[in-house]
């Protein structure tokens, strides 16, 4: 695919294949070590980033599993009042259930922080967290990360599953545009700060 800017691929396809293949074993490994044959997880991603690697995560997940999906909105973020509202809820229940997030990219960490709060009031039997791009060095909430994919830095990504304005989520790789702006003319790149 052509892009209309250029680019600087971060994580080829390859790459990305090997290290989801990597993950959907460990997390196999982890969860029949611990329970056996009959080990099984409930994933719980988020839209819309990570239904790309999710599907391809869960296709290496040897685990009897089932998939629901939450949509987290953030707003009003301003010095006076800010939040995360949720946009679509689970469809069923997590209570004693072994739970697993899928996340594209974690960040500061405040979202997820909020994600974890609600998923533990609902008791399950215990959380862990996957995430397919880790920026620990944005990271504000203390998170603790069971899975990842590949530690990155401050750089904005577009590709498998990451957009720009709802663009580009179909590349099959990971890349950082280079000249991208925004509509006032503002780079893209400088309102995620240097890498």
């Amino acid at each position: 695919m052509n892009l209309p800017f250029a680019h600087r691929v971060i994580f080829s396809e390859d790459e990305i294949a090997d290290r989801v293949q990597e993950l959907g074993r460990e997390i196999t490994a982890f969860y029949k070590e611990r329970q056996g044959p009959a080990a099984s997880v409930v994933i719980v991603s988020m839209l819309k980033g990570a239904f790309v690697f999710l599907a391809d995560l869960m296709r290496y997940i040897e685990l009897d599993l089932s998939v629901d999906f939450m949509a987290i909105s953030s707003y009003g973020a301003t010095d006076t009042k800010s939040g995360v509202r949720i946009e679509k809820d689970l469809s069923g229940s997590i209570y004693n259930q072994n739970v697993m997030i899928v996340e594209d990219i974690i960040d500061t960490g405040l979202t997820l922080s909020y994600i974890l709060r609600n998923l533990k009031s609902r008791a399950p039997a215990e959380i862990k967290i996957c995430t397919l791009l880790d920026r620990a060095v944005a990271r504000i909430a203390p998170i603790e990360i069971d899975y990842r994919g590949f530690e990155v830095g401050r750089e904005f990504f577009i590709g498998y599953g990451l957009d720009y304005r709802q663009k580009w989520r179909n590349l099959k790789y990971i890349c950082s545009p280079e000249g991208l702006e925004e509509e006032n003319g503002e780079s893209v790149l400088a309102l995620f700060g240097d890498p």
